[in-house]
C-alpha cells in the first residue's frame, strides 16, 4: 500500500486556502489519507486504496457506513421536502425526542444540537445556573469538547501535568491558545478513578459539575473501578453539585440505554453525539427535567440560552429516528451481533499476542476496543504514561494501516467495531496482526523476540 500520492497532493492544494489543509485538525494524522468513499466495513481512499475501518469517525458509524436503511430514512425526508425554516418546531424533533427519552430510562427531556460539543457546553451553563456555582472538575485524559472549559489535559505529557498526585489536582495543559487565564481558574483537573482528589477540590471550592466520560474512551478504553461511579453519585447529592455523564462516545454504542443503564448510575444530566444519528453531525444534552427546564426558567436571570438555526436539521433528525428504530429493533440485535464481533476480535488478539515476548493488555467494552502494551488494565492517564509503548503503539498502527486494517494512527486512540463488520473482518484483521507482529519482530528490540513455540 503505503502509495497516497493523491491524498498528499490533495493536502498540499487544500493548504493553500485551509490552514493545516484539514478542517478539523483533529483529523490530520501522518500519515494523512483523504478517504472518498465508505460502504459498511470498509473505506476507499482517494488512491483507490481499500481497508477494513475501525476509526468510523471517531465511533460515529455505529452501524456502518452508509447504511442503508438510514440513507433511505434521510433520502425519504429529502423528497417530501422537509425544510429548515428557522422559525417554529418541526414535525420531527419532537418524535426524535419521545424516542430518545424512552430508549434512556435517567433522560426525561432532550435539547437538540449540533455537535457533541455544543451539548458539553450547555451541560456545563445548566450546572452553572442550577447552583450558583462556578468551579468544575473534568478528568485527565477525558475529552469534552472544544470550547474554553474543557480544552485541556487531554493526551498530555508528564513534563506538562507533572507525578501522579492524589488527593490533589493538575496543572492545566491546555490544547488550545487563546483560552483566558480567568477561565482556567474555574476549572479543575484530576485522574479518573481517584475520589479521594474529588472530596480535594470540593473542600477548596465551590463546585458545581463534575462532567466526565463513565468509561475514558479517547485514550483508549479506561474503565471505571467498582464504586467509582456510584461514588460521585454520593459526592454530587451530599455537596449540591451535578453529576454530568459525557456518552458522546459511550452513548448509544454500548447500549440503547447509554452507558448509565449498565453501570445502574443515574447522571443529573446526559451529553450524546456520534452514533445517535450514525455518522450524521447531531448532539444531544438531556436529562432531569428540573435542570432541563433552565432552558425556560421563568426568571431571566437564571435562563440558559440554547439556540442554533441549524439544530435539529431536517436530514440529520430523520437519521437519529432511524438510528434509534434500528438499534432498538429486536429483527437485528445490534448490540447481541457487535458483542459476539467484539468479544472473538478480543480472543482472537490475545491468543496472538501471547504467543510474543510483549507485554499487552486488551481493553473492551462492546464494540469498542484499544490494545494497551503494558501489563494490566490502564485505571488512568498517568498508569498509561507510566507503563504503555507508545512508540511501539505508533509502529503497530502504521505496520497496520499498510495491511490494509485502519484505526487512527494516533497511539491509545481507540478502535470501533460497527454493526456492518462481518466474521470475515475479524479474522482478517487477526491474520493481519500476526503478520505485523512477525514484521516488528525482525527489528533488533530484544523485547520483541518471540516465544519458542514447539
Amino acid at each position: 500500500m503505503n502509495n497516497w500520492q493523491k491524498s498528499k497532493e490533495l493536502i498540499e492544494e487544500n493548504e493553500k486556502w485551509i490552514p493545516g489543509g484539514v478542517v478539523s485538525l483533529n483529523r490530520k494524522s501522518e500519515p494523512n489519507i483523504c478517504f472518498t468513499k465508505g460502504t459498511g466495513s470498509h473505506v476507499i481512499d482517494l488512491d483507490n486504496n481499500e481497508y477494513i475501518d475501525y476509526q468510523a469517525g471517531f465511533a460515529a458509524s455505529f452501524l456502518g457506513h452508509n447504511d442503508p436503511d438510514i440513507n433511505e430514512e434521510v433520502r425519504r425526508t429529502l423528497e417530501n421536502q422537509h425544510i429548515l425554516m428557522g422559525a417554529g418546531p418541526t414535525d420531527l424533533e419532537g418524535e426524535l425526542a419521545h424516542l430518545f427519552c424512552d430508549a434512556i430510562p435517567g433522560v426525561e427531556s432532550i435539547q437538540v444540537t449540533t455537535t457533541g460539543s455544543e451539548a458539553t457546553y450547555h451541560a456545563i451553563r445548566i450546572a452553572r445556573a442550577a447552583t450558583g456555582k462556578d468551579h468544575i472538575i473534568i478528568m485527565q485524559g477525558g475529552y469534552n469538547g472544544w470550547h474554553n472549559d474543557v480544552a485541556c489535559n487531554v493526551i498530555s505529557t508528564k513534563e506538562a501535568i507533572g507525578p501522579r498526585v492524589s488527593p490533589g489536582e493538575y496543572p492545566i495543559d491546555s490544547i488550545s491558545a487563546g483560552i483566558p487565564e480567568s477561565s482556567k481558574h474555574l476549572v479543575h483537573v484530576i485522574n479518573f478513578n481517584d475520589l479521594d482528589s474529588v472530596e480535594y477540590v470540593l473542600k477548596r471550592y465551590d463546585v458545581a459539575c463534575i462532567l466526565l466520560e463513565p468509561i475514558l474512551q479517547n485514550i483508549g478504553i479506561v474503565k471505571p473501578r467498582e464504586g467509582y461511579l456510584q461514588g460521585l453519585r454520593k459526592l454530587a447529592d451530599k455537596h449540591g453539585f451535578l453529576l454530568i455523564f459525557d456518552e458522546v462516545k459511550t452513548g448509544f454504542r454500548h447500549a440503547l440505554g447509554g452507558y448509565q443503564s449498565i453501570c445502574g448510575v443515574t447522571p443529573d444530566l446526559s451529553t450524546f453525539g456520534k452514533a445517535v444519528a450514525n455518522g450524521y453531525p447531531l448532539g444531544v444534552i438531556g436529562g432531569k427535567k428540573e435542570y432541563m427546564d433552565y432552558f425556560i426558567h421563568p426568571d431571566k436571570e437564571k435562563r440558559v440560552l440554547i439556540a442554533g438555526t441549524f439544530n435539529a436539521f431536517p436530514l440529520t433528525t430523520a437519521a437519529a429516528i432511524a438510528t434509534i428504530k434500528k438499534l432498538s429493533s429486536d429483527k437485528y440485535n445490534v448490540y447481541e451481533y457487535v458483542e459476539n464481533l467484539g468479544r472473538s476480535l478480543e480472543k482472537g488478539l490475545n491468543e496472538i499476542f501471547k504467543n510474543f515476548d510483549l507485554e499487552f493488555f486488551v481493553a473492551r467494552q462492546g464494540s469498542a476496543f484499544c490494545t494497551y502494551f503494558m501489563d494490566h488494565a490502564p485505571i488512568d492517564f498517568h498508569d498509561i504514561i507510566d507503563h504503555h509503548d507508545f512508540d511501539f503503539d505508533r509502529k503497530y498502527r502504521l505496520e497496520l494501516i499498510e495491511q490494509g486494517v485502519f484505526n487512527f494512527p494516533l497511539p491509545i486512540k481507540q478502535g470501533s467495531i460497527s454493526f456492518a463488520h462481518t466474521p470475515e473482518d475479524i479474522d482478517y484483521t487477526l491474520e493481519s496482526t500476526e503478520k505485523v507482529l512477525k514484521k516488528l519482530l525482525s527489528k533488533s528490540d530484544s523485547r520483541l523476540a518471540v516465544k519458542n513455540k514447539v
